[in-house]
Parts: structure tokens; C-alpha cells; sequence
């Protein structure tokens, strides 16, 4: 009896020693598989850290890219809007000065019959009631307020310097001082402007 309970405790004790080794190879292998894991996660933050780095750089460029085509187009865009806005002002200027002269034409075939009138009034006639007088006087300031109305003004010459912009002389003669150098000295023609703009010049003699 003694020596089955002796057998069966010896028994309990090499079970046990199994199962302390089974146990303690089970740690171990645990242990092991931990430090696996920890190493291969070590290992791989750096790579990870690398990669995504590369994405955000790769982000990062497209970004500017899409700046840079997105200011180049604002700039096409001003640069256009700038060249139309410029070319509508310049139209309406254009057409405001068209219609100021678009009678031009007409108006510069009308005076030399200006003339003639102008000339008809200052000329003495014989009628003793100079009624003849009066009425060619009063068709000339008729005619040139009714031009007047329409833009006409008559430019300016006697005593005045010499001004190619609106004189053109016809001939010079010598002055008779200094201070008449380069002034005009008599009119031979009269000159017109139309809202401004010369649509004759004034035909003038000139001291040198």
C-alpha cells in the first residue's frame, strides 16, 4: 500500500515538472514572439515615417502647381479685362467724336458760300435805301448762326503767332518791328474749326 501511494506521488511530481517545462517553454515562446513584434514594429516606423513623408511632399507640390496655374490664369484674366475695358473706352471716345464730325463733310462744302456772303455784306452798293444791303447782312448772320449752332467757330488770326496747327500762310513779308516777327499780319482766308477740330485752316501772311 505504501509503495502504490510512494509510485503515485512520485508520478504527481514528474507530471508536474511536465507541465512547469511545457509552461515555461510556452513563456519562452511567447516572450520570443513579443520581441519579434517589437522589432518588426521598430523596424517599421521608420519606413512608415519615410512614406508618408513622400505623400505629404508629393500633396505638397501638386498644391503649388495648382497655385501657380491658378495665378497665371487670374493674371490672363486681369490682363484681358484690362485690354476690354480700354478698348470699350476707346470706342465710345471714337463714336463721341464721330458724331461731333460726322457732318463735316457737309459743313466744309458749305463755306465758301460763307464766303461769298460774308464778302456780298461788306460790299457798298448803290441802292439808296440799302435794303439790298441789309438783307444780304441778314442771310449772312442767319447762315452763320445756324453754323455756329452746329459747332462752327472761326479761329483766330490777326496779331497772333504763326501756328501751323491752325495757319497755313501763303506768303511771308518783312516785319516792321521785332514784336512782329512770327505773328500773322493779315487774313486772306478765314479758318474753321468743327467741335474743335480744324476742317480749314486760316489762310494767312506772316511777318519775318
Amino acid at each position: 500500500m505504501k509503495k502504490k501511494e510512494k509510485n503515485k506521488t512520485e508520478g504527481e511530481k514528474v507530471n508536474k515538472k511536465e507541465q512547469d517545462a511545457r509552461t515555461n517553454q510556452q513563456k519562452t515562446g511567447q516572450n520570443k514572439e513579443e520581441k519579434q513584434t517589437s522589432s518588426q514594429k521598430e523596424n517599421g516606423e521608420p519606413a512608415n515615417q519615410a512614406a508618408d513623408a513622400d505623400i505629404i511632399a508629393d500633396y505638397q507640390r501638386q498644391i503649388e502647381a495648382k497655385e501657380a496655374s491658378l495665378n497665371e490664369a487670374n493674371d490672363k484674366f486681369l490682363r484681358l479685362f484690362s485690354e476690354f475695358d480700354n478698348y470699350r473706352k476707346r470706342v465710345a471716345r471714337e463714336r463721341i467724336e464721330l458724331t461731333k464730325t460726322a457732318a463735316e463733310g457737309v459743313i466744309a462744302s458749305l463755306l465758301p458760300v460763307l464766303d461769298d456772303l460774308e464778302r456780298a455784306s461788306q460790299i457798298e452798293t448803290e441802292v439808296k435805301d440799302g435794303s439790298l444791303q441789309e438783307g444780304i447782312k441778314l442771310i449772312y448772320n442767319k447762315f452763320k448762326a445756324i453754323l455756329r449752332q452746329k459747332g462752327i467757330e472761326e479761329i483766330d488770326t490777326q496779331g497772333k503767332e504763326f501756328d501751323t496747327d491752325f495757319h497755313e500762310a501763303i506768303t511771308h513779308i518783312p516785319a516792321s518791328d521785332e514784336k512782329q516777327k512770327g505773328k500773322v499780319v493779315e487774313e486772306v482766308q478765314k479758318g474753321y474749326l468743327l467741335n474743335g477740330k480744324v476742317i480749314r485752316y486760316a489762310k494767312v501772311v506772316v511777318a519775318n
